[in-house]
C-alpha cells in the first residue's frame, strides 16, 4: 500500500460574511479490497470521501460540497449527513475545484487533481469551516423609497431559497437596513417593510413562514460612514442572520 498525504491549510474570508475556513486535503492512494460499500472505485472513477466539521471537529450536517471539473465542465456534488460525511465517485483524469456554497455564491477552497493512472484509488477530503452568523445578501434591490423588490433581486433570493431547502431546519432573521437620509421613524418603517418583502418572496417559493423572521433596523446599525454616498450605499442592505442551524 502506498500512501501520499498532502495537507493544504488555508484561511479565507468571504467578502461579506467574514467566514473562517480551513481546508485540509488528505489524498490517499491505495488498493481497495473492502466489500459491502455502496460506492467503490473502479478503473474510470475514484472514490472521494468527504468530511465537513467545524474547528472543534464537530460534524456539520446538510452542507453542500461541489466538485467542478476543469477539463470537463461537469459539476458533481453531495450533501453531508448527520455525521458530516458523504462519498462520491469522480471521473479520473480531471482537475476539480472544491467549492462550498454560502448564501451568496459558491466559494473556491482548493484544487483536487485526479490522475488518469490505472488502479483503484480513494481520496479523503476534510473541510473545516466556521460559517458566519450574519450574511449580507448581495444584489437585492428595491424601488426608490419603496419596499417593492426589483427583478434583479430574484437571482440572489432564489439562491437563498435553494440553501434554505437544503438546510431545512434553519431559522433565519431577515434584517432590513437603511442609510440616515430622511427621518429615523420613516427609515425604520421602510426597513421593516423591505424585510417583509423578502420574507414574503421566500414564502411564495415554499419556505415555511415559521422559519422566517423579518425585522427592520432603520439607520440604527450603520456599517459605513453616512456622510458619503459610498458609505450610504453600504448601509442600505438586507442581511440574513442565522437564528438556528
Amino acid at each position: 500500500m502506498c500512501i501520499l498525504s498532502l495537507y493544504n491549510n488555508m484561511w479565507k474570508r468571504l467578502k461579506t460574511s467574514h467566514m473562517r475556513i480551513i481546508f485540509i486535503l488528505i489524498i490517499i492512494f491505495k488498493a481497495i479490497f473492502t466489500i459491502g460499500q455502496d460506492l467503490k472505485p473502479n478503473e474510470t472513477n475514484v472514490l472521494v470521501k468527504v468530511l465537513v466539521t467545524n474547528f472543534s471537529n464537530i460534524p456539520r450536517s446538510n452542507e453542500p460540497i461541489y466538485f467542478e471539473g476543469t477539463n470537463q465542465p461537469t459539476v458533481f456534488w453531495g450533501i453531508t449527513d448527520n455525521k458530516g460525511t458523504f462519498s462520491i465517485l469522480l471521473p479520473k483524469n480531471n482537475t476539480y475545484y472544491i467549492k462550498y456554497r454560502n448564501f451568496n455564491d459558491s466559494v473556491n477552497y482548493s484544487i483536487l487533481e485526479v490522475p488518469a493512472d490505472k488502479g483503484l484509488y480513494e481520496f479523503s477530503v476534510h473541510i473545516k469551516i466556521e460559517p458566519a452568523k450574519v450574511y449580507v445578501l448581495e444584489d437585492v434591490y428595491f424601488d426608490f423609497g419603496k419596499a417593492t423588490l426589483r427583478k434583479e433581486s430574484f437571482k440572489s433570493l432564489d439562491n437563498l431559497v435553494e440553501i434554505l431547502k437544503i438546510k431545512n431546519n434553519m431559522i433565519i432573521e431577515i434584517a432590513g437596513h437603511t442609510d440616515s437620509i430622511g427621518k429615523a421613524k420613516d427609515n425604520l418603517v421602510l426597513s421593516e417593510a423591505r424585510a417583509n418583502s423578502v420574507r414574503n418572496y421566500l414564502i411564495t417559493k415554499g419556505i415555511a413562514p415559521e422559519r422566517l423572521i423579518a425585522k427592520g433596523y432603520g439607520d440604527t446599525e450603520p456599517v459605513a460612514d453616512n456622510s458619503t454616498e459610498e458609505g450610504r450605499q453600504k448601509n442600505r442592505r438586507t442581511e440574513v442572520r442565522i437564528i438556528k442551524e
